[in-house]
């Protein structure tokens, strides 16, 4: 994946509008989709998961891979 605006970003942001995270894990990033993925259930009890859930589809979209 190139960078933000790729399609391997878009289709990690449409990943996680479905379950949190799994546009992380898509583009690799394990640590980071497990973050999402139990905060999202975790505030979604709460009625809260919506800001999760946008946080990881923002995330996934403007994600920049770091250049070695």
């Amino acid at each position: 994946m190139s960078g933000q605006g790729s399609t391997g970003n878009v289709i990690a942001a449409l990943a996680s509008f479905f379950i949190p995270g799994l546009g992380q894990l898509i583009q690799g990033r394990l640590g980071m989709a497990i973050l999402m993925f139990v905060l999202g259930v975790v505030l979604w009890i709460f009625l809260l998961g919506w800001v999760i859930h946008l946080w990881s589809i923002l995330d996934a979209a403007l994600w920049k891979p770091k250049v070695a």
